[in-house]
């Protein structure tokens, strides 16, 4: 299960063969340059160190400027591992582009970090319709909980109880996308649907 690297560009859409309208979101993937291939003897699991995107050289510190010299590679913005390459498919110093591991047609998880709404109540968090009504006293009640815990025993509220609290900006995975266009000169893959994130965010998409 190939894995790559890329920037949600946002969100557009096509019209099928059919006519019919599809929403989609422009990612652009690669070109990601391997920087260590791991294996069990030395590091105890195989995983693959892909870079992705452009940092500044002078941000680099000493022992990052001798990792990347190993594999040749130039400053990446982001660095991530994966464990779902083959074991000597590929070498440091080696560039991954779009075209080489995705075609149209193809189904795919996508990994980001989904966008952080803040503090919110119940009712933006969960779904809830809220207590409702403003009549017997009930003036300011329309989006309140409702009852969260129990009487004298076992007087506390259970763990996990829905209830308001920081919303957003968590690691979410959305599966069983499907690949519209794969564009490999512009580096962009075209994938039906949404992606967590917001623009500019880097996403892990990962093939089925």
């Amino acid at each position: 299960m190939p894995s790559l690297l890329g920037k949600k560009l946002g969100m557009s859409g096509i019209f099928s063969d059919d006519g019919v309208y599809i929403p989609c979101t422009l990612i652009e993937a690669g070109p990601c340059t391997i920087l260590q291939v791991k294996n069990e003897d030395v590091d105890g699991y195989e995983a693959v160190q892909m870079g992705f995107g452009y940092a500044k050289d002078a941000n680099l510190n000493q022992p990052m400027r001798g990792h990347l010299a190993k594999a040749n590679a130039s400053a990446p913005a982001t660095i991530r591992e994966f464990r779902t390459f083959a074991g000597g498919q590929y070498a440091p110093g080696d560039v991954i582009n779009v075209g080489d591991l995705f075609e149209a047609g193809d189904m795919v998880n996508i990994t980001g970090t989904s966008k952080g709404k803040g503090f919110q109540g119940v009712v933006k968090r969960h779904g809830f319709s809220g207590v409702g009504g403003r009549t017997h006293g009930q003036h300011n009640r329309e989006r309140a909980p409702g009852s969260i815990g129990q009487s004298s025993y076992p007087s506390r509220v259970f763990k996990g109880m829905r209830m308001a609290g920081r919303m957003g900006g968590k690691r979410s995975t959305i599966r069983g996308l499907q690949v519209v266009a794969v564009i490999p000169d512009e580096n962009l893959i075209v994938v039906k649907g949404s992606v967590p994130g917001a623009i500019n965010s880097v996403v892990e998409i990962n093939k089925n």
